[in-house]
């Protein structure tokens, strides 16, 4: 069996989408004990937000936008 650091080796060789795609799968893989009134109100939230986008209540900026706007925030 192959050591971590040699896995880490090959997989690190792949090409970023082979790497993206072997990510989200060990994540999916991981077990969560998630609270189902937090899974709800999770998903109340992110479709209330995919709604006012649909709208046009709210516009989306760009994600290193929104950090750059955070790390002001906590700069201050």
């Amino acid at each position: 069996m192959r050591s971590i650091e040699q896995l880490t080796e090959e997989i690190l060789s792949l090409p970023s989408a082979s790497r993206a795609l072997l990510a989200e799968k060990i994540v999916e893989s991981l077990e969560f004990d998630t609270d189902p009134t937090i899974q709800a109100a999770w998903n109340t939230e992110a479709k209330k937000r995919r709604d006012e986008i649909r709208s046009g209540c709210v516009e989306p900026i760009p994600g290193d936008e929104a950090l750059a706007q955070v790390r002001r925030l906590l700069e201050q």
